[in-house]
């Protein structure tokens, strides 16, 4: 295996640190050489891609790559990917033998609560949804084009080690918002890696809901923090009265439960099926302060 992340952030670099063992080289970029040392840490060869060039050292590269790992968000216009390297994807990677693609339960929309799967037409709302439901298309496509599996792994609120309620609550910034009838799934980092990696070992393409076992409510999650942590949670907020940012003001503007039966008949087994088991293991293996290598 020879893999090549586009986009080694969080969940970038977590890939790389379940997958190094196996892989021949990992290579993986970032828009700014400051963090290099981060990717390095990780088992990453660090490259620069900013977007929209492409120089000579990273197609060479990814010319040689038998296994992609694209997890850098759409722009408005397209995905940056494809518009960069959609002619060399195409012809000029003999060994590819898979494609991954992170994208979000955000091309669902709202559903009121209700439970969706792999099978629920999506209806974005939000111009970020929109745009991961066109890169998605555009990444099967060019999968069938190429005779290779392409996944699309839909991706819930992500959180692990760095980031995560004991987290929040140790720096004052928790808060416990409720809102009538609200809930998230979320998945943990390492899930995110574990499931990529059965994917891309089995060379399976289609579409998985990546997301833990329990949509709940975000007030919960910060209560069983605070009660992990033997501290008191903070004042419920009702959120009519909440100070949101428009994007954040968004997320909670949708609410869904979402299935991961197809990922677990796949064959893929979560290390973290919901947020308790998460957050316990954070705070007993003292994990929960700083990311792996950062």
């Amino acid at each position: 295996m020879r893999l090549m992340i586009f986009g080694a952030g969080y969940s970038g670099r977590a890939i790389a640190r379940h997958m190094r063992a196996e892989a021949e080289w990992i290579t993986g970029t970032t828009r700014s050489p400051e963090n290099f040392g981060r990717l390095r840490a990780a088992g990453i060869e660090p490259l620069v891609f900013d977007g929209e060039t492409s120089d000579p050292e990273l197609r060479e590269r990814l010319s040689q790559a038998t296994h992609l790992v694209v997890s850098i968000a759409p722009k408005s216009e397209a995905d940056p990917v494809l518009a960069a390297f959609a002619g060399l994807i195409r012809r000029d990677m003999p060994e590819l033998a898979w494609i991954g693609y992170l994208s979000t339960i955000g091309v669902y929309g709202d559903h009121d609560g209700a439970w969706v799967d792999e099978d629920t037409a999506p209806r974005p709302v939000s111009p970020r949804s929109i745009a991961r439901v066109a890169a998605e298309e555009a990444w099967l496509a060019l999968g069938r084009e190429r005779g290779v599996p392409a996944a699309i792994l839909r991706l819930s609120g992500i959180y692990g080690p760095g980031r995560n309620a004991l987290l929040n609550l140790s720096k004052g910034t928790a808060r416990r918002l409720v809102k009538r009838g609200q809930v998230f799934n979320r998945i943990h980092v390492a899930d995110i890696a574990g499931a990529t990696a059965h994917l891309a070992r089995a060379a399976k393409g289609g579409i998985f809901n990546v997301t833990d076992d329990e949509p709940a409510p975000p007030q919960d999650v910060v209560e069983f923090a605070a009660e992990t942590m033997g501290v008191a949670p903070p004042p419920e907020i009702p959120f009519a009265e909440a100070e949101l940012s428009p994007m954040a003001r968004s997320f909670w503007a949708e609410t869904k439960r979402v299935s991961n039966a197809r990922i677990k008949a796949a064959g893929y087994r979560f290390a973290y099926p919901d947020y308790r088991a998460a957050l316990s293991g954070l705070w007993r293996d003292g994990a929960w302060e700083i990311e792996p290598g950062a």
